[in-house]
């Protein structure tokens, strides 16, 4: 049996680290934490690739003395607990005193700091936790953390990192979590010289949706308040109509501190009950103001994850606050961002932000200025109405077949000057005019089959009658599986339709992420994405049989399927992208259909070539003649 024997200080250190520092956006969090805490009311965040070669943290707080700075990188070393008692009302973002030991302990790390009254400030050197050297250096009041190498001793840590581009746009995430999180406070945003976001830290909640999430957004949330001097809920909500295909946009605070709550989360969507539809999800930036001593946020060492003293009444305020919000929907959220400050967001705050810490290395002082441009979604979508503007319009619908899926596809369409007044004026028929006259009679087709197709009703259930039994199918489902069964033929390879007009989806930072990564297994379905923007992707090419009614909820639909399946067999994830596409290109419910063009569809189906949908439901219910007759008394 081996021997017990205590753990070198060194490699405890790298185990902690691995506790609180999963990648580079987990040193971001940390340091805008510290700042804040420090009382800096201006934060500025630097990183290049993806922040593993570089993160810097400026603020204008309070600042450390030259004995603070060192005793800093200890463990445990924190200005913020003094007894247990401590531990029973926590109101700082950090407290554990983990966050510099880890971070030291796997990068190599330079520290600028200066007290508001002192003469001079404090340079620290760091590498891999150990100090090389300290020094007085002139400084600006404030704290500049600049972390250089991240992982650069334990390659295990570093091979598992994503793409650049990956990990910084999981940095932007936590910038836009923190900066939601405390309107009070100015944050800046700037990746690989580029400035992505800047609040106005004018204390405003809405001027800081506005800045981070984009106007459109931001002018169809709905307010919510609700609760009294104990617990307070204040934030904003989505309509039902501006809802997304998965929980990315849900931001839960719990006293400025981003939480992760399957608890407000339960509460929010069960406020929503009955006015979304199923696989949408509602959006929210939700605030909790709260005793401090009626939640724990001492449960995980990132400090995201929460227990309340009273679940029910956490519940209840949040759900309610939903709920009051929804009932006023009429009566959407007033934005009242003065024009000066939407002027900034609009085109980039031309002025530092004030008390603005300079430089504090040599690479910076070399380096171009950052190109201060606030690119929002609306910006994107901006340019892509110059971008992709040409001397026509075309519904973005024109790729669509009569009967996508049991025909030929339709080849690609060509448009020439000379032939587009004729194309035109064929896409000027009204799109929901009915394919046929409720009244016009069933003309039986050439072949003879072995049942007799008798209507349809509801737009929905085919009726067809064989021997002593009468049918009901499904032709939505019935079309999926079938449309199902042709992707996954490893010979069928499906046809696709390039687009007159790019569609521009914006579906947030992280899933264009996905979805660019993703572009080669996209192409096997008859999709062309391209990169556009920080926030959206352009679609240039469908399957020639799907019906993209609302393409930005479509990408939002495959991003949730390649998030989820990011884990799982190649093959399994294939079949989720097969299922989505299958049933964007079915016939859709509520719809009338021609009689002719569901012939094949009820033939496979009456020969049990079709049973269920990709999701297991049948497609098709029998009545017979005995059953009939027995509801009628007959037997």
């Amino acid at each position: 049996m081996a021997k017990i024997r205590e753990m070198p200080a060194h490699l405890a250190d790298l185990i902690a680290a691995g506790e609180v520092v999963e990648r580079p956006s987990s040193v971001v969090k940390e340091l805008v934490e510290n700042s804040i805490d420090a009382g800096a009311d201006t934060v500025t965040v630097e990183i290049q690739s993806g922040g593993m070669a570089l993160i810097r943290v400026s603020d204008n707080g309070c600042g450390m003395s030259p004995e603070d700075a060192e005793t800093a990188f200890l463990r445990h070393a924190t200005s913020k607990l003094y007894d247990e008692r401590g531990l029973e009302a926590i109101g700082t973002l950090g407290f554990r005193g983990e966050a510099l030991a880890a971070i030291s302990s796997v990068s190599r790390v330079e520290l600028l700091t200066k007290e508001r009254d002192a003469d001079t400030g404090t340079r620290i050197m760091l590498e891999a936790g150990k100090v090389v050297e300290k020094e007085p250096a002139g400084a600006p009041d404030g704290t500049t953390m600049i972390i250089r190498d991240l992982f650069f001793n334990t390659p295990a840590r570093r091979k598992y990192m994503k793409s650049d581009k990956a990990e910084g746009t999981n940095v932007s995430t936590v910038v836009t979590r923190l900066a939601l999180s405390r309107p009070d406070v100015s944050i800046r945003f700037i990746k690989d010289g580029k400035e992505e976001l800047h609040t106005p830290g004018d204390g405003r909640i809405d001027s800081v949706v506005y800045s981070t999430l984009g106007r459109e957004f931001a002018k169809s949330l709905l307010k919510a308040e609700r609760g009294d001097d104990r617990l307070r809920v204040s934030g904003y909500i989505s309509s039902p109509a501006g809802s997304r295909g998965n929980r990315a946009w849900q931001f839960f605070f719990i006293n400025g501190r981003f939480v992760k709550s399957k608890l407000m989360q339960a509460a929010l969507e069960q406020g929503y009950k009955n006015s979304l539809f199923t696989g949408r999800f509602p959006v929210c930036v939700l605030d909790i103001d709260m005793p401090l001593t009626a939640v724990d946020v001492n449960v995980h060492p990132t400090k995201t994850e929460v227990r309340f003293e009273n679940e029910r009444e956490v519940f209840d305020a949040v759900y309610w606050a939903v709920r009051s919000a929804l009932d006023n929907e009429d009566k959407p959220a007033e934005l009242k961002i003065s024009p000066a400050t939407i002027s900034k967001i609009e085109n980039g705050y031309r002025e530092a932000p004030k008390s603005a810490p300079a430089p504090a290395y040599e690479a910076l002082k070399s380096s171009p200025a950052p190109e201060k441009t606030f690119k929002s979604a609306d910006f994107y979508r901006a340019a892509a109405q110059n971008t992709y503007k040409t001397s026509y319009s075309a519904p973005q619908t024109a790729f669509r077949t009569s009967f996508p899926g049991l025909g030929e596809a339709k080849k690609p369409l060509e448009v020439h000057d000379s032939a587009f007044d004729s194309l035109q004026e064929s896409f000027a028929m009204p799109a929901e005019k009915p394919i046929i006259a409720p009244d016009a009679p069933i003309r039986e087709p050439k072949r003879e089959y072995q049942w007799r197709y008798i209507g349809e009703t509801m737009n929905t259930y085919l009726i067809v009658e064989k021997g002593e039994s009468l049918y009901l199918i499904d032709k939505h489902a019935a079309h999926e599986r079938v449309l199902f069964d042709r992707l996954k033929e490893k010979a069928v390879k499906p046809d696709s339709q390039m687009l007159i007009t790019p569609l521009i989806c914006p579906v947030g930072a992280e899933n264009a992420e996905i979805i660019i990564e993703s572009a080669a297994l996209l192409a096997e379905f008859g999709f062309e994405v391209e990169e556009f923007g920080e926030d959206s992707v352009a679609l240039r090419q469908v399957p020639a049989d799907v019906d993209i009614d609302e393409p930005e909820r479509f990408m939002e639909e495959i991003a949730d399927k390649l998030r989820k399946g990011g884990r799982r067999e190649i093959e399994t994830l294939r079949d989720d992208l097969r299922h989505t596409v299958a049933c964007k290109a079915a016939i859709k419910a509520g719809k009338p259909s021609e009689p002719e063009s569901v012939y094949e569809l009820i033939d496979r189906v009456m020969r049990g070539e079709v049973r269920y949908c990709p999701h297991g439901r049948p497609v098709a219910m029998e009545l017979t003649k005995y059953q009939l007759d027995k509801n009628f008394r007959r037997v």
